[in-house]
């Protein structure tokens, strides 16, 4: 409901509208206004057209810098696929690596997938440290790649020692968007990590999280095992 004008405010109103004289002075004051901050209202208006005009040059610039990336990417992805490791890093001489992608195509999602790759690979040659810097600066739509990405910083927080770390991520991979395909695996992997860091219960849990939600899984079976061999040891 639109709300009603105060008496007085309404008498002035109908002077204006009534009074040409008295319109007309208040519609000078109005155009000595403008005319007085001109400079300060165009200088906005400038900077409200510079900053869009910003946002729209770095959207652009930044797809077409992604597009460029993407094709410079295609020799390491295969590099990656054939095993072909060192090759997929730092590029064959005439092709980029994903070391590259990542320094000339920063704030693009060929330079995101790059990490991805790379702390993969660092991953599977043991250099942990390395492996967690880029694999934590991944982040993905995609909820298979997402988890896995989960995954494997899991596994190099394991390696490296770090059971609280390995566990938060094993965590964040059983819980993204669960699935009959993929879960089974990293709750597995979770209850592992439970078991070296003395959390015996919590272990037993995932195990029977894996024989109640997954049986017809590949882990099925050595989650049963692995439970009643915890279960025995916790009744000790």
């Amino acid at each position: 409901m639109a709300k009603k004008l105060s008496k007085k405010a309404q008498q002035e109103q109908n002077e204006l509208l009534e009074n040409p004289a008295a319109l007309a002075e208040s519609l000078g004051r109005g155009e000595a206004f403008l005319k007085k901050n001109s400079k300060i209202l165009g200088g906005v208006l400038i900077a409200a057209i510079l900053l869009i005009g910003g946002i729209l040059f770095f959207q652009i610039n930044t797809q077409n810098q992604n597009e460029k990336a993407q094709e410079e990417m295609f020799q390491a992805v295969y590099f990656y696929e054939q095993d072909s490791v060192d090759f997929a890093l730092n590029g064959d001489g005439i092709n980029p690596g994903f070391l590259q992608i990542v320094d000339e195509y920063p704030r693009t999602d060929a330079a995101n997938l790059a990490n991805f790759y790379i702390g993969s690979i660092y991953l599977s040659e043991k250099n942990f440290s390395d492996a967690i810097s880029y694999l934590e600066k991944f982040s993905s739509d995609d909820y298979l790649v997402q988890a896995k990405a989960y995954s494997l910083l899991g596994d190099a927080y394991l390696d490296s020692g770090n059971l609280d770390d390995a566990i938060s991520n094993y965590q964040k991979a059983a819980n993204h968007k669960p699935n009959e395909y993929f879960t089974p695996k990293y709750l597995y992997k979770l209850a592992v990590a439970y078991e070296e860091n003395g959390q015996i219960e919590e272990a037993i849990d995932t195990y029977t999280e894996i024989e109640e939600k997954y049986y017809e899984s590949f882990e099925y079976t050595g989650a049963r095992k692995h439970k009643a061999r915890l279960e025995g040891l916790a009744a000790k």
